[in-house]
């Protein structure tokens, strides 16, 4: 590996103009791995790679982590990833709710959630979806599940999102990106494909990447060297195919179709969410419980996570950061989640 490793800096240097370059990377476990790898110090100081919204828990918008909070109390249970119950609201978290006796559960998969359903069919369970299209077609096949098996006391909190609305935010907020290191699992899924408007509308490159430090400095170089000539290419193409999983996508398309959806620090993006079709609006818990999202502050006072999100600021320019905000206190999601920007930065020391 250092062997490779090695060429892959010789390459940077050869392809590296000396301009200041910004590279993007928008998938959690990439945030983590380069961080784990110090990937930043290895690269020249001119190329500067910066983390943008590829944490599903951090991108999830302020209003709908207190909405979820507040269906806690309406007597059902709430299913949900590890990761969000830690999530602070405006006024409690699932984890302290959980705390003064409201039946919220951890689950590592949803359809381990509807599992718990069928074995419980005297309750209410409704998981929180969140996530992108890694995680989607596995909400989306306990939906089709539930309704082909007539499983009337589960539903779906969908607060789903999809990423090439997100990135086309970006560069038209100005978020000045000279290139994105693509999400490998979410292209396992969507495929390459779906980044093409990054060529076509915004002359901006971009590279579908493994997650070792060997995929990742190979990426870059990839990108490097399409400066000039921006073009979508695989990496990571042991596991991620131009067209996708359509398999998946067709379950996907089934169950939900596209909507206007909140980020954090992004705000409202057209057309880069999901909600339950028709068809299925029964096991839509948005629907069925009447859901409404409070007015919520945009952040939690003091914490800066929609800039890090933009890729504006690093965790450590945070005024938090390591001191009111650690991963035992943390004030924001970038904190809290396992692929959170800030999570990164504080465990590797960066």
């Amino acid at each position: 590996m250092q062997g490779i490793i090695n060429r892959a800096k010789e390459l940077i240097d050869r392809y590296n103009t000396g301009e200041f370059i910004k590279i993007m990377e928008v998938c959690g476990s990439h945030t983590m791995a380069i961080s784990k790898y110090g990937l930043r110090q290895i690269l020249p100081p001119n190329i500067k790679l910066i983390s943008g919204p590829g944490c599903p828990v951090c991108v999830t918008a302020q209003n709908e982590i207190d909405a979820s909070i507040s269906l806690a109390s309406q007597g059902v249970t709430i299913a949900t990833f590890g990761d969000l119950v830690r999530v602070p609201g405006n006024d409690s978290s699932l984890q302290e709710e959980r705390a003064k006796g409201k039946d919220v559960r951890v689950f590592y998969s949803p359809l381990d959630a509807l599992d718990y359903a069928m074995a419980n069919p005297s309750k209410e369970v409704v998981f929180i979806g969140i996530g992108f299209e890694t995680t989607i077609p596995s909400v989306a096949m306990t939906i089709k599940e539930a309704y082909t098996r007539k499983i009337k006391n589960y539903s779906v909190y969908c607060l789903h999102k999809t990423m090439p609305k997100a990135l086309e935010a970006l560069v038209v907020n100005g978020s000045d990106i000279q290139g994105f290191l693509l999400p490998g699992h979410v292209s396992a899924i969507t495929g390459s494909s779906i980044y093409g408007f990054l060529v076509d509308k915004y002359k901006i490159g971009g590279v579908v990447s493994g997650f070792e430090a060997t995929d990742i400095l190979m990426s870059v170089v990839m990108i490097l060297k399409n400066l000039k000539d921006p073009k979508i290419e695989i990496q990571y193409k042991r596991v991620v195919k131009e067209g996708g999983n359509t398999e998946a996508q067709r379950l996907m398309d089934e169950i939900f179709e596209e909507s206007d959806a909140e980020w954090r620090g992004l705000g409202m993006i057209e057309g880069s969410g999901l909600k339950i079709r028709e068809k299925y609006s029964e096991y839509d818990a948005e629907k069925k419980f009447n859901i409404k999202k409070p007015n919520s502050r945009t952040e939690i006072k003091g914490c800066r996570c929609g800039d890090v999100l933009k890729g504006l600021i690093t965790p450590k320019q945070c005024p938090l950061f390591g001191k009111a905000c650690t991963p035992l206190n943390p004030v924001g999601p970038c904190m809290v989640s396992s692929e959170g920007s800030c999570a990164a930065y504080y465990k590797y020391g960066e």
